[in-house]
């Protein structure tokens, strides 16, 4: 008999747990039987590594082979497992020598040829080594296309090869020059490049509200007739926010890795997420069978743009309501649960009614009073009140477009919302939008004129006490743009115009 184990990961969740694939041969019928709670993708790899062995010129043992991958009640799926199979059969039919197998952890896809292919969730495998005691000592071998994401983990022993041949030389070389070599990450030292806010005409109530929004982390509502600019505005927003440290964007760059869609050359750049208003409550929130994270996880520290946001199933939206208090989204099924952050700005836009001209200059909107009224309430109430900024954009007069863009750059912004945020950070180290209520009061502490102003306001619009902690909220970030070491009667007054939104107008 011969056994040998290798060591692999499986993604759950957020997490990606140590998994060994244990390749036990044994006399008795050809057959090659894998267990371990495998999917049909992990099932399937028994023809891809049979094949992939033969073409790469190795023996195929004609004996019984059992593959157990282990923990037994661990959820096992992709393709991955491939590369551990393959050199767990070379190394216990003799074939390759075991003796450092212990010393690695491996993942990747097999082509028939013997070639390997990319997997999914490589930064998020080796982000889960460096955490681990024994697993940061380990090296990982990866296939050539996976090298320069999974590098991105500090001090990650990644190896990269193109082909089952490599990694096999790699464990049968005498000489050093002829194993894998250990993969350099790329300096990405770059800026990120955004989108620029001069390119904008017109629109300075709703680039001061955006700016408030980026200061404190707020979420933001646009209200506006088609062509007014709101997606624009949108898609420029993210180039407001602070750069991204490497633990944030390390912790954003895996969670887009569990879905395979992260890009090394987007490295460090927040992520803007605009899924179509047809997208299931599932897409948005994450799940599946083997839970993924969805839109609100994709666009951790950064942006989620619902555009056109009555259109989206009412339903869909009502999921939205928990990740916006908590900053975590919490996947439960029977047999287990996977939590995921999902700490984003909401930034989102509509019409203000089914033709979009309700309230145009032009006039020349014929929806009635109940039909704007049936469009706008698809938003529910606890939503909107969830939603700190709500700003009415206006339609662009023919003139102002005319003139050439002279607005204030993105970086200018920028600049100004940075001093903020080291502000906030300094005085509670958190973003204000944060605030629990016994720092509000701390921290959002009024004059007389101000709470006059609030209190008048409550009593208006009978606002919610949700409403009034995120008003003042706003007005805290409003005076650390201004630099301000108090909440002025001024700042809450500017507050309560940007929290005024469909239900107040």
């Amino acid at each position: 008999m011969s056994l040998a184990v290798l060591r692999s990961r499986a993604l759950s969740g957020m997490e990606a747990l140590e998994v060994s694939v244990e390749v036990h041969l044994a006399n008795g019928l050809p057959s090659l039987t894998i267990v371990g709670l495998p999917d049909a993708e992990v099932r399937e790899s028994k023809d891809r590594v049979r094949a992939a062995l033969q073409n790469a010129g190795f023996e195929f043992p004609a004996r019984r082979i059992t593959i157990n991958l282990a923990p037994a009640d661990l959820p096992k799926e992709s393709g991955r497992f491939d590369l551990p199979i393959a050199i767990g059969i070379l190394a216990a039919s003799k074939q390759i020598p075991a003796a450092e197998l212990d010393q690695y952890e491996f993942a990747g896809e097999l082509s028939l040829s013997g070639e390997l292919r990319p997997v999914r969730g490589a930064l998020a495998m080796t982000f889960a080594m460096q955490r681990d005691p024994v697993g940061r000592e380990r090296g990982f071998i990866v296939p050539m296309e996976n090298a320069d994401e999974a590098a991105l983990a500090v001090d990650a022993r990644v190896f990269p090869a193109g082909t089952l041949l490599q990694v096999c030389a790699h464990f049968c070389a005498a000489a050093q020059q002829d194993r894998l070599v250990r993969h350099q990450p790329k300096d990405r030292q770059g800026a990120p490049s955004y989108p620029d806010f001069s390119d904008v005409k017109g629109q300075k109530t709703t680039k001061r509200g955006l700016e408030i929004a980026a200061s404190g982390s707020h979420s933001v509502l646009l209200i506006g007739p088609p062509g007014a600019g709101k997606t624009m505005l949108a898609s420029r927003f993210p180039g407001l926010l602070p750069a991204m440290n490497d633990d944030e964007a390390l912790e954003s760059a895996a969670l887009q890795s569990l879905n395979g869609i992260f890009n090394p050359q987007r490295w460090k750049m927040r992520p803007f997420r605009s899924p179509h208003h047809t997208c299931s409550g599932v897409a948005l929130i994450g799940g599946g069978p083997l839970a993924r994270p969805g839109e609100v996880s994709l666009a951790h520290l950064g942006v989620l743009f619902l555009d056109e946001l009555p259109e989206f199933n009412r339903h869909v939206l009502e999921v939205l309501r928990q990740p916006l208090e908590s900053g975590q989204v919490t996947i439960a099924r029977a047999a287990r649960h996977a939590d995921f952050p999902a700490r984003f700005q909401l930034i989102a836009a509509m019409n203000p009614c089914p033709c979009g001209y309700h309230g145009h200059p032009s006039g020349k909107c014929n929806c009635t009073f109940e039909a704007v009224l049936r469009y706008q309430n698809r938003i529910s109430g606890p939503l909107l009140d969830r939603i700190d900024i709500q700003i009415e954009v206006a339609a662009m007069d023919p003139e102002v477009l005319a003139r050439l863009a002279d607005g204030d750059s993105s970086a200018n912004i920028a600049a100004r919302v940075a001093s903020a945020h080291a502000r906030q950070f300094q005085r509670q180290d958190k973003p204000n939008e944060r605030l629990s209520t016994q720092e509000i009061d701390r921290y959002c502490k009024l004059d007389k004129a101000g709470e006059a102003e609030l209190r008048a306001a409550m009593q208006q619009y009978h606002w919610s006490a949700r409403a009034y902690h995120r008003v003042l909220k706003v007005a805290r970030t409003i005076a650390d743009l201004d630099g301000g070491k108090h909440v002025s009667a001024g700042n809450v007054h500017e507050a309560i115009q940007l929290r005024r939104g469909l239900r107040e107008r």
